[in-house]
C-alpha cells in the first residue's frame, strides 16, 4: 500500500512550473552582465560576444533532447531535480570564471544550458500531464509566467548590482542563479510523479493517489485512469527516434516541433539578450547605463503572461498565435519601411516597435508554444518528441543569440529586424496550414486527431 500523504494542488502546480524561474533567469541575466563583462575583459569581437551569450542555448539543444528521453525512463520529477543540481553548479562556476577566461565561460555556460534545455522540455510535459483538459492552457501557461518572472528577476538583479565594481558586478549577476535553483530542488523533493508516467510504469495505485490531489471527482479520476491505460497499451514497445516519423505520429510531431522552432527564429531573444546594446546603437547611450530597458521589457512580459492566464482557455490556440504572429511581424517590418521613407526618424522609434512586439509575443507565442509542446504529442512518444521540440527551439535561440551581433555589425538594425518580421509571418502561415486546434481537448483526443490526419494523408498518396 502507498502511504497517504496529502499534497496541495496549488503546491504541485507552483513548484511543477518553478523550473521556469531558472530557465528565465539564465536567459535574461546575460543581458545586464554582458556590458560589464565586455568592459572587464575588453571584448570587442562580435563572434566571441555572440558565443558567450548563445553558449547556454547550445547546451540547451542537447539538454532538451536528453532530458526528454531520460524522463521517459526515470520520470519527470527526478530529471527536474537533476536539472536543479546542474543549475547550482553551473551558476557558481560562471561566477568564478578566471580573468579573460572566455573559453572557460563558454564551456560552463554550455554545461548550464543542459539544465536550461531540460527545464524547457520537462516543465511543460509535467504540467500538461497534471492539469485537467479544461484548465490545461491556463495551468501550462503558469510555466511562461515563471519564465518571464525569472527574466524580470534577472533584470532587476542586474540593475541592483550594476553599482558594484565592474568585475564584481557581472560575477554576482551570474552566480545569483544558484539561489532559485536551491529553492527549486527543495520544492520538487516534495512533488509527486506525473500520473501518466506512473500508469505507464504500472503504478496504478500511486497514480490514483496523485490524481486525488488534483482532481475533485472520484469518478472522473477512474475515467481518466482508464483513458490513460487505453492509450498506454502499447507502452511495452521499444520506441526509437524513428518512431517520430511514423505516419501515425508525423502530423503532430511536425506541428509541435515547427511551432517550437518558429518561436525562436522569430527573433524574440535578440531583444531579450541585447536590448541594452540595441538602445546603445539607437541612441549612443552606454549599454551599461541602459539597464532600465530590460526591466521595462520584463514588466511587459510578466503582464502579458498574466493576461494569457486569463484568456488561455477562452480563445482558440490558432487564433491567438495568428494574431500575435501578425502584429509581431509588422512591428519588426514597419521600422525598416518608416526609416526608408523618413531617414531622419527618431532612432528610439525602433525601441517603441520592439515593445509592441514584446507585448503581443508575451501573451501569444511565448506561452502558447509551451502549451502546445506539452499537449500535442502522443503519450508513447511524448518524452522524445517534446525533447526534440525543445532542441529545435534552442537551435533557433542559439543561432539568434550568436548571429544577431554579427548581423548588426554588417547591416542596419532595422534591416535585421525586418528579416525576423518576415519569419514571423511565415510562422503564421505554418499555424494556419499545419497546426490543429487543441483547446479543450483531452490529450487522447488530440492523439486521435493526429492519427486521422496521418491516415488521410496516406490515403491521398496511396
Amino acid at each position: 500500500m502507498v502511504k497517504e500523504k496529502k499534497i496541495s494542488h496549488k503546491f504541485i502546480y507552483f513548484f511543477g512550473a518553478f523550473g521556469g524561474i531558472l530557465f528565465g533567469y539564465d536567459i535574461g541575466v546575460m543581458t545586464g552582465a554582458l556590458p560589464f563583462l565586455q568592459q572587464d575583459w575588453g571584448l570587442q569581437n562580435a563572434a566571441t560576444i555572440g558565443l558567450i551569450t548563445s553558449s547556454i542555448m547550445l547546451g540547451a539543444i542537447f539538454g532538451g533532447a536528453l532530458a526528454g528521453q531520460l524522463s521517459d525512463r526515470f520520470g519527470r520529477r527526478k530529471m527536474i531535480l537533476a536539472s536543479a543540481i546542474i543549475f547550482v553548479i553551473g551558476s557558481i562556476l560562471s561566477g568564478i570564471a578566471p580573468p579573460n577566461g572566455d573559453i572557460f565561460l563558454i564551456i560552463v555556460r554550455v554545461f548550464l544550458g543542459l539544465a536550461v534545455g531540460a527545464a524547457s522540455a520537462l516543465v511543460p510535459a509535467y504540467m500538461s500531464e497534471m492539469a485537467p483538459a479544461k484548465l490545461r492552457g491556463r495551468l501550462s501557461g503558469i510555466n511562461q509566467t515563471m519564465i518571464v518572472s525569472g527574466m524580470l528577476l534577472s533584470y532587476v538583479v542586474d540593475f541592483l548590482l550594476s553599482g558594484l565594481p565592474t568585475t564584481m558586478a557581472w560575477r554576482s549577476m551570474l552566480a545569483m542563479a544558484a539561489v532559485p535553483a536551491i529553492i527549486l530542488f527543495l520544492g520538487v523533493l516534495k512533488l509527486p510523479e506525473s500520473p501518466r508516467f506512473l500508469i505507464k510504469n504500472n503504478k496504478i495505485g500511486e497514480a490514483r493517489q496523485v490524481l486525488s490531489y488534483i482532481r475533485p471527482n472520484k469518478e472522473a479520476i477512474e475515467t481518466e485512469i482508464k483513458e490513460i491505460q487505453e492509450s498506454s497499451k502499447q507502452e511495452n514497445q521499444k520506441v526509437s527516434w524513428g518512431a517520430l516519423l511514423n505516419s501515425k505520429y508525423r502530423y503532430l510531431v511536425i506541428a509541435g516541433v515547427g511551432v517550437a522552432a518558429f518561436q525562436q527564429f522569430q527573433g524574440a531573444n535578440a531583444i531579450f539578450y541585447y536590448i541594452p546594446l540595441i538602445v546603445e546603437s539607437a541612441t549612443g547611450q552606454a549599454a551599461s547605463s541602459a539597464l532600465l530597458w530590460p526591466i521595462i521589457q520584463g514588466i511587459i512580459l510578466v503582464i502579458g503572461s498574466l493576461v494569457f492566464l486569463v484568456i488561455a482557455d477562452k480563445f482558440k490556440r490558432r487564433t491567438l498565435l495568428t494574431l500575435g504572429g501578425t502584429v509581431m511581424g509588422l512591428s519588426f517590418i514597419f521600422p525598416a519601411i518608416i526609416n526608408s521613407i523618413v531617414p531622419d526618424a527618431n532612432p528610439m522609434m525602433i525601441v517603441v516597435f520592439l515593445s509592441i512586439y514584446v507585448a503581443f509575443y508575451s501573451f501569444t507565442w511565448a506561452p502558447l508554444t509551451w502549451v502546445i509542446v506539452g499537449e500535442i504529442f502522443p503519450l508513447l512518444i511524448r518524452g522524445r518528441a517534446s525533447g526534440l521540440a525543445s532542441s529545435f527551439n534552442w537551435i533557433g535561440s542559439f543561432l539568434v543569440g550568436l548571429l544577431f551581433p554579427i548581423m548588426t555589425a554588417s547591416m542596419a538594425q532595422e534591416a535585421v529586424f525586418a528579416i525576423f518580421g518576415i519569419i514571423c509571418l511565415l510562422g503564421v502561415a505554418f499555424i494556419r496550414i499545419r497546426v490543429p486546434e487543441t483547446r479543450g481537448r483531452t490529450l487522447e483526443e488530440i492523439e486521435k486527431i493526429g492519427e486521422m490526419k496521418g491516415l488521410a494523408k496516406n490515403n491521398k498518396t496511396a
